[in-house]
């Protein structure tokens, strides 16, 4: 699969799914805008591509900030004039406990990081493609946005959020060529997933027993995928949630 001559966003880039899905497109001839809270990871990843011999920029954002989601989208047209793809990823899990147990500022900041941004990033992005033709967008949900998923509530609120955000902008603008995807990963090996594991010993290895493949997935294997779902052999995939999960949600 080739990518040659596309430009791609791609947020929560330092790290995990974002960081795989960026070296897969810059393999594969696409230009990156590496987005990220932290800019030490962020430029980390500029300079892997650019090992790999691609190109990227990097810049700085907090995704919960729509003026910081607009910079960045902005940022992208000056150094390279269009959007072709879109990997609308960044996303916090929050602490595994049950509803009623988290705070109020918990439940705003997990909605805010993950579903906000995803807002926030379709809205910038669809309007800078609308003026060249089109583009190919992928959104991050979750396991925990297709069934319930004990522990993370407001975590699965979000990303029932941004299935339902995927689907409607998907039927919103699929005659402009506009496509607009979502995967719904299980438990992946990203750090936010270790951290999560370390911080909920209990509820993490209940949730990797669940796991009929019997294993945890690789960052690898979801950069795969999405980068099928960006790309132009993907052309009448449009609205559809993929389950990476090792058949979790096959149960």
């Amino acid at each position: 699969m080739s990518h040659t001559g596309k430009v791609a966003i791609i947020t929560g880039a330092g790290s995990g799914l974002g960081l795989a899905t960026a070296l897969k497109l810059a393999e594969q001839g696409a230009s990156i805008v590496v987005v990220d809270l932290v800019e030490q990871t962020g430029l980390e990843t500029v300079k892997r591509i650019e090992e790999l011999g691609g190109k990227a920029i990097f810049v700085q954002a907090d995704v919960s900030k729509a003026a910081e989601v607009e910079n960045y989208v902005n940022k992208t047209i000056e150094a390279f004039g269009r959007i072709d793809m879109f990997f609308n990823n960044a996303g916090i899990a929050g602490p595994g406990i049950k509803l009623i147990e988290h705070t109020i500022e918990q439940f705003d900041q997990i909605i805010d990081v993950n579903l906000r941004s995803v807002f926030y990033g379709l809205k910038y992005v669809i309007t800078e493609m609308l003026k060249t033709g089109g583009g190919s967008i992928v959104n991050t949900a979750s396991t925990a946005g297709i069934v319930g998923v004990p522990a993370v509530a407001p975590y699965a609120a979000t990303k029932h959020g941004v299935v339902g955000l995927t689907r409607t902008a998907a039927i919103e603008y699929g005659k402009e060529n506009i496509r607009v995807n979502a995967i719904a990963p299980g438990t992946i090996e990203t750090p936010m997933v270790v951290q999560f594991g370390k911080d909920n010993p209990e509820v993490f290895q209940a949730t990797v027993d669940s796991i009929p493949s019997g294993r945890l997935g690789k960052p690898e294997e979801i950069a795969n995928l999405v980068s099928f779902l960006l790309g132009d052999e993907a052309p009448y995939i449009n609205g559809a949630v993929y389950p990476i999960d090792g058949a979790v949600t096959a149960q």
